[in-house]
């Protein structure tokens, strides 16, 4: 294809351009001329185009192709128009007179409403807090009051308190009945007189009542008699039935009895039937091995004599068939003599005929001899192959036992091993299970022991707490009961029932005071079946009984001040 050459602007026509030096050869300085500038670089070189054709090329570097113009102008008019719409948003959302304004007035205004709203709610909610709090705190303070009127220690002393109000209430009364008496002095005779006439009616209603209680009691013991006779029948009648049924009951314990005794005979003879077919079984299977191995040696023997008979009756055929054959030879020298004496009274043809004779009959007798030594070498060598094979038998036999007892003798050796090897291995498991398990036991040991101690801490920790707790409830309770007996003593109550519960103390006994428990007063109980707490105070009975059994300390030679 033919190269198009670019005509260049300011070029005549027709000039050609300046091929380049070929290579190696050597470059001369470059020369400025007309058509150069002062780079070097020539001018009829430089390309010159128009100002539309350079601006497309421009454009074209700068934005691509012209769907990434298009996209990036619609780019730059969306976000001039979002640019706008935002300038207009921040210039009319603070204008009052138009409905977008006006809304935002109105939602600004009920935010704060609901806002005040909300405040007055949570102060609400406060308050009512503050008051539920209030109140259940007065609900605890009423429970925890309650909880401590009801421990005994309050409720003995309560109990005092009402004996307190008791007693003055009885001193009331006593006053009163002395007044009453006084102002009814001259009263008494009328009274007297009233008096004895309802006594007296009430000795006749007495007397009624008891007569009719006695009637009562009488039908009543009438009633109970035949109830009794006929519990007494009922009694017998039953006592009767029991008698029948424990006469059943032992027929049937006999019979049971009998039947046992019975059914354990029939086990025993078929225990001893049993051991009888096996002992039977035994002999059988002895006797059967003993046959059996008489009749191996009997048939060995018997293997032994055929050969022997054999080996005779071989003797004796060979025997006989040397006699045979000599007799033989005798009877054909005898009709050799006899046909040689023939065949001289005979002529030529007779002698011719005579020696074909005797060659068919030595011939027959030779045939003869012959099927008779195979016949003998046929019996000999089935005699042969039949021992021969007998003998295999056994021996493949023998063989066959012995090797069969080899496995079996393996099987057991195996067998042994296995058990051995499971028994070992028992007893390391057995060693190692006892070795855990005295571990667990040290470790169940050691950590009850730390428990105990861990215990035995907490529990002196709450014994402290608690005696500190029981400090606190004898101070409180003091304080309580110095305040009630203050009260009764302003009012004129007898304040020793208060006093005397409420000494220093918890546990109502009266017993002395044990500091180290707490301070706690515990109770002494008699030892008899009534349990009844002893006094605290000392009377002359006991010096007499101590003076019993105690000697003085110079001669103190019964007990050591101990009575029991």
């Amino acid at each position: 294809m033919a190269t198009k050459t670019m005509i260049l602007h300011g070029r005549r026509t027709g000039q050609a351009r300046t091929s380049p030096p070929p290579s190696g050869a050597q470059t001369e300085a470059p020369q400025h001329t007309e058509f150069s500038m002062p780079g070097g670089a020539d001018l009829r070189d430089v390309m010159v185009m128009s100002k539309r054709d350079f601006e497309r090329i421009q454009g074209t570097l700068a934005y691509g192709t012209m769907q990434n113009r298009e996209a990036q102008k619609a780019q730059r008019i969306r976000e001039d128009k979002e640019a706008l719409h935002s300038r207009s948003k921040d210039v009319v959302k603070n204008w009052a007179n138009t409905i977008a304004g006006q809304r935002q007035k109105r939602l600004e205004a009920r935010k704060i409403r609901e806002d005040k709203e909300e405040a007055e709610r949570v102060q609400v909610d406060i308050e009512e807090a503050k008051y539920q709090a209030e109140q259940r705190k007065k609900a605890i303070e009423k429970a925890k009051t309650q909880q401590y009127y009801q421990t005994d220690r309050v409720k003995g002393f309560h109990g005092a308190l009402l004996l307190t109000e008791v007693l003055k209430e009885r001193d009331a009364q006593v006053e009163l009945k002395g007044a009453k008496a006084r102002a009814n002095q001259g009263k008494d005779q009328e009274l007297l007189r009233k008096f004895q006439e309802d006594r007296e009616r009430a000795i006749l209603e007495d007397q009624m009542a008891a007569k009719k209680r006695y009637e009562d009691r009488a039908a009543v013991a009438n009633f109970q008699i035949k109830q009794i006779q006929e519990h007494q029948q009922v009694r017998e009648g039953e006592e009767h039935e029991d008698q029948r049924e424990g006469q059943e009951i032992q027929r049937l314990a006999r019979l049971h009895e009998w039947e046992r005794r019975k059914l354990d005979d029939l086990r025993r003879q078929e225990k001893k039937e049993v051991m009888m077919a096996h002992q039977e079984h035994i002999g059988n299977r002895d006797a059967i091995r003993a046959i059996e191995q008489q009749k191996e040696e009997e048939e060995d023997e018997e293997i032994r004599l055929f050969a022997a008979a054999k080996k005779k009756m071989t003797k004796l055929r060979r025997e006989r068939e040397a006699d045979l054959f000599k007799k033989v030879q005798d009877h054909r020298d005898k009709m050799v003599d006899l046909l040689s004496q023939q065949l001289k009274k005979k002529v030529d043809n007779e002698d011719e005929r005579i020696a074909k004779a005797v060659a068919e009959n030595e011939a027959k007798m030779e045939a003869e001899r012959v099927e008779k030594e195979e016949k003998i070498k046929a019996e000999l060598r089935a005699i042969d192959e039949h021992r021969a094979q007998v003998l295999a038998h056994q021996e493949a036999q023998r063989r066959e036992k012995e090797r069969k007892d080899q496995e079996i003798l393996e099987l057991k050796m195996e067998a042994d091993r296995i058990f051995q090897a499971k028994q070992e291995e028992r007893q390391r498991k057995k060693l190692a299970d006892r070795k855990n398990l005295a571990e667990t036991h040290l470790k169940q040991a050691d950590t009850k022991k730390d428990g105990l101690v861990v215990k035995k801490q907490e529990e002196l920790e709450y014994d402290r707490k608690n005696f500190d707790l029981i400090a606190v409830e004898e101070q409180q309770f003091q304080e309580y009961a110095g305040h009630v007996i203050k009260k009764a003593v302003d009012g004129g109550r007898n304040p020793y029932p208060l006093i005397k519960a409420a000494r220093e103390g918890a546990g109502g006994g009266k017993g002395p005071l044990f500091d180290g428990k707490g301070g706690i007063r515990p109770s002494y109980m008699a030892t008899d079946s009534q349990g009844t707490q002893l006094s605290a105070y000392q009377g002359p009975t006991t010096e007499d009984v101590k003076s019993l059994h105690v000697a003085p300390a110079d001669r103190a030679k019964k007990r050591l001040g101990f009575v029991w």
